[in-house]
This record gives C-alpha cells, sequence and structure tokens, in this order.
C-alpha cells in the first residue's frame, strides 16, 4: 500500500483526502515509477473542481511528477529499472508514492536536473516549448504579451522568450511579482491590479500591439487580450484561471483579422517523437543554465489542500512541488 491523495467527490480543495492506495506490478508497456516529487499545476485544481471532468471516482490527481523506475513490464526498451525519470500530461494520478503507467510516457532526467526541478518543469515547461515553438513561434526582434508572467509557466516563458531574442511584456499581480518576472526577462511587468495593461501595451508598442498574447487567465482578461493584438495578431488561450469564458462569438476576430487559438498540451505530445522532441529541447536548455527552474514552494504530500487554497489565493510564485 502507498498513500495517495484522491478525490471520491468533485468540489473545493477539501474534499482531497490521503488514502492508502495498491500498486501492482507493471503490466505490458508499463512501469512502476517511485516517486521523489510530484507538480502542482492549475490545471489539477479544475480537475479537482469538476470544471475538467476525470474518466471515474474517485481518483488520484496530479499530471506530473519525477522519480526513480522500480521495475517494467514486457517489451519495455524507453527506460530500465533505476533510470531516473519524469513526465507530465496524462494519465492523470500523480499525487502518490508510487504508480504503475505507460512507460512510453517516461523521459529520463538528465543528472544535472534534480527530481524536484524535474517535477516542476515538464508540464510547464513543455507548455512553453509548444507555446513559443509550435503554437506561435517567436521570433528575434517579437514583442509578445505573457500574462501571469510570475507563474510556472510565465517564468519560464520569460526566460525562453528573452533566449529567442523578443521583447516581453508581462502581466503581474503586485510589485514583488513584477520583480521575480523582471529578473526571469520580463521587461515590462505590468502590475495589473493598478494599471491598464491594454493602454500600456499600446504605449510601450507605440499604437501597433503585439503580434502574439499567452493568455492562461481566461474569463477577466480574453477580450482585452484581443485589443492588445496587432493586426493579423494571434490570441493563444491555453488557460482559464478566471473561470471559463462565455458568450464569445467569433465574429469580434474580424476588428484585427485576428487568430484564436486554445491548445492543449497532451495534443503536442501525443507521439514518442513528438514528445522526445518537446522534452529534449526543454531538459537540454536546462542542462545548459539557459533556463531556471524557480520551485519557490514545497509542501509535504499530506499538506496537498493547503498547497491547493495557495494556488487558487495566488499566494504562490514559480512552481510548486508535492514531497511524497
Amino acid at each position: 500500500m502507498v498513500k495517495a491523495v484522491r478525490i471520491h467527490e468533485y468540489g473545493g480543495p477539501d474534499k482531497m483526502v490521503l488514502d492508502d492506495v495498491d500498486v501492482g506490478a507493471p503490466g505490458p508497456g508499463e512501469a512502476r515509477v517511485v516517486h521523489q516529487a510530484c507538480g502542482l499545476n492549475y490545471i489539477d485544481t479544475y480537475q479537482r473542481s469538476g470544471l475538467y471532468q476525470l474518466p471515474a471516482l474517485p481518483a488520484i490527481l496530479g499530471m506530473e511528477a519525477s522519480g526513480v523506475v522500480e521495475a517494467v513490464g514486457e517489451g519495455v526498451t524507453v527506460v530500465a529499472p533505476g533510470d531516473r525519470v519524469a513526465y507530465a500530461c496524462v494519465p492523470v494520478g500523480a499525487y502518490c508514492e508510487s504508480r504503475v503507467m505507460p512507460a512510453e510516457k517516461l523521459v529520463k532526467l538528465p543528472d544535472s536536473v534534480s527530481f524536484e526541478v524535474g517535477a516542476a518543469c515538464m508540464l510547464q515547461g513543455m507548455t512553453v516549448q509548444y507555446l513559443l515553438r509550435q503554437t506561435h513561434v517567436v521570433k528575434p526582434g517579437d514583442t509578445i504579451l505573457v500574462h501571469a508572467a510570475a507563474g510556472g509557466v510565465g517564468l519560464l516563458a520569460c526566460q525562453w522568450a528573452k533566449h529567442l531574442g523578443a521583447t516581453v511584456i508581462g502581466t503581474v499581480g503586485s510589485d514583488a511579482k513584477a520583480e521575480l518576472a523582471k529578473a526571469a526577462g520580463c521587461d515590462h511587468p505590468i502590475v495589473y491590479t493598478r494599471e491598464d495593461f491594454v493602454a500600456r501595451v499600446q504605449e510601450i508598442t507605440d499604437g501597433k500591439g503585439v503580434p502574439v498574447v499567452y493568455d492562461s487567465i481566461g474569463k477577466d482578461t480574453l477580450m482585452k487580450s484581443l485589443e492588445c493584438l496587432s493586426l493579423r495578431g494571434h490570441l493563444v488561450n491555453f488557460g482559464q484561471a478566471s473561470g471559463p469564458v462565455e458568450n464569445f462569438t467569433p465574429g469580434v476576430l474580424g476588428s484585427k483579422s485576428a487568430s484564436l487559438t486554445r491548445p492543449t498540451l497532451m495534443h503536442y505530445t501525443a507521439t514518442r517523437p513528438d514528445l522526445e522532441t518537446c522534452a529534449g529541447e526543454l531538459l537540454g536548455l536546462i542542462d545548459k543554465g539557459v533556463l531556471k527552474i524557480n520551485v519557490n514552494q514545497t509542501y509535504a504530500l499530506a499538506d496537498t489542500v493547503q498547497a491547493h487554497k495557495d494556488l487558487e489565493g495566488r499566494k504562490t510564485t514559480g512552481s510548486t512541488v508535492l514531497i511524497p
């Protein structure tokens, strides 16, 4: 038996409980991983609340973790017992001490990458990879807008975009978060609680707007994000921290001949080659020191309820991990 954080019904953070669960032997194509750290991501709150429905309840939450391969099933060649590994995305079930999962979803961690960084970087880091390198390819000289620039994805996006030669505008909720974003490469942090970010973007770009907005906030920002775009700009909505966007009509995009995309990581890592490309570029840049993963909060697995409360209360910065 191992400890795992499960929900038996959808709802707030208090619906999560620490249960004892069985972990069996890996079957064909599977591996059993002993977790050393588990990542905490905003999508976990969507799944806990029921905004994103899970296949069945009760369910173990969590989309990413790192650890050591303990055993492998028949036919597994991508990893071996003793390998340091990490993973992100489906199947859900990372908030636990140990689990059995498809081996093809695992990637090997370089020795230079700690388990804490490995657990914190996969979902957020691969998200940034597809956002900046695939969904809308950021080029040298571009000026881009990143919402929640002091969050886990935001801080990585600032670093990676600067590495690509872009100028970064980012929205943040406080002066302290503005400093964090600036240290990560954000050229123009905007404290949205006291500044009109649309007006500031127009000021910074001399009225031209930006070719792309990366928006993980959703309801509270989407229409204003559209106002920040240049003609034929690209609005990339990859999250909804403030709630789902309602009553949106495609016709509003016509004001700027803009395009709107709603991408998800699982579609950019659906095949083994896609996963290896996405994770390989990310881990390579971490290994070279180009990207720094800011693990600013650590909680025990037993304290996951508080971790969710802090995340939803916007009390966290950078990345957060749970330690089994």
